[in-house]
């Protein structure tokens, strides 16, 4: 399992930010790093009250969430 995980910041106040992250069970990290900038599009797309900061692909987190 592959985690792209993420910080997204609301657009109307940027000191508030959350963590979330998308799972994926049949990709690679590599593959993962190379489909993130257009998963995380779609994602700003559905949710235009925030911006991404940043990502970074890698094993899941403890406790992670898919959002």
């Amino acid at each position: 399992m592959i985690e792209l995980a993420f910080i997204a910041c609301l657009s109307a106040d940027p000191s508030a930010c959350e963590k979330k992250s998308l799972l994926f069970d049949d990709i690679s990290p590599m593959i993962c790093m190379m489909t993130a900038q257009p998963l995380l599009a779609q994602w700003a797309g559905e949710h235009p009250q925030w911006k991404v900061a940043r990502w970074s692909c890698g094993l899941p987190r403890a406790g992670g969430e898919q959002t």
